[in-house]
């Protein structure tokens, strides 16, 4: 009777160890959940610090051409040529 009574009492400790075990990998996947949201967030932040960027980066570019830099004087003149075009365009259809 006794060897039942081991074997039951080992059941048991064996059990609450996994049943501890089980609670610690459940607190850490929340962890690792919560991390994970915040790692999001912070990709968000800096994709939309990224496209802000951009935009400043290209408006600065355009603004050099349009100063004339020595460096971007032929893209300064394909601008100015492109902006004629649209003119003449809106123009074209004004007088239709």
């Amino acid at each position: 009777m006794s060897n039942i009574e081991d074997i039951v009492i080992s059941l048991e400790n064996k059990i609450t160890k996994v049943l501890q075990r089980l609670e610690l990998l459940q607190l850490e996947n929340l962890k690792l959940y919560d991390d994970l949201e915040v790692s999001k967030q912070e990709i968000l932040t800096q994709k939309q610090q990224i496209a802000s960027w951009e935009e400043k980066y290209e408006a600065l570019k355009i603004t050099n051409a349009i100063l004339g830099s020595d460096e971007d004087k032929r893209e300064t003149k394909l601008k100015i040529n492109a902006l004629i075009r649209d003119i003449d365009h809106c123009i074209g259809q004004l007088s239709d």
